[in-house]
């Protein structure tokens, strides 16, 4: 944790922008929320000029991405060939599940073993196996909102010790009230911003218009 900052700091703006983008813009079959990526680079902002920089920066991208609508920029993604579009989404999958490795690993970072590896492994297998197979019998409820309540029964009711979200950081605090960024108003202000901003906006574009074009191919939308 950076000294000063609460360790939610960059989740108070991913919070902002997945809250405005599902009410305002999405798909179905789409999921709009903060990127590792742009949680990288509000972290950089908040630890050299603070938070309320952070939310100008926000707002800022925002700008730049109603910008990019009004211009019709999202045209330029026909000139990405198919392999690059598969390629991101492929790497995206590999990104998720590499970061899932960890779950398999004791506090000292060890690989688990034994009944306690079996265990995360038959959870893991049933989720899949729901995900898989329930769209095949009934679309009238989110295969994996009923995975997650399944294992939830199924570790509750049988008294299954697992790892929780809990057990991996803290989930205490509260969302910031809604404000003007206290933050001077001039050009040297907004030139700190504008790169932090630009890489945002870029970085959701990119990644949303990308995905937007693999699920118009799944959906025949």
């Amino acid at each position: 944790m950076i000294a000063g900052l609460s360790p939610l700091t960059g989740l108070y703006a991913a919070f902002v922008m997945a809250f405005v983008t599902s009410i305002f813009g999405g798909r179905p079959g789409m999921i709009s929320g903060a990127t590792g990526a742009i949680a990288v680079v509000i972290v950089s902002l908040a630890k050299d000029f603070g938070v309320e920089y952070v939310f100008a920066a926000v707002v800022l991208s925002g700008i730049i991405q109603m910008l990019a609508g009004f211009l019709k920029l999202g045209k330029l993604m026909r000139l990405v060939p198919h392999p690059v579009i598969f390629g991101f989404v492929n790497g995206l999958a590999i990104i998720i599940f590499m970061s899932q490795l960890d779950q398999f690993k004791d506090p000292d970072g060890n690989w688990l073993t034994g009944t306690t590896l079996f265990i995360l492994l038959g959870l893991v297998i049933t989720t899949m196996l729901i995900i898989w197979l329930l769209p095949k019998l009934s679309r009238a409820v989110p295969a994996s909102l009923v995975a997650i309540l399944f294992i939830l029964g199924l570790t509750y009711f049988l008294g299954i010790d697992t790892k929780t979200v809990g057990d991996i950081a803290s989930v205490k605090g509260g969302f910031p009230p809604f404000h003007i960024p206290a933050i001077p108003i001039n050009w040297e202000t907004f030139m700190i911003i504008l790169p932090y901003a630009g890489i945002m906006a870029g970085v959701g574009l990119i990644e949303s218009l990308l995905t937007l074009n693999i699920v118009d191919e799944i959906t025949n939308i």
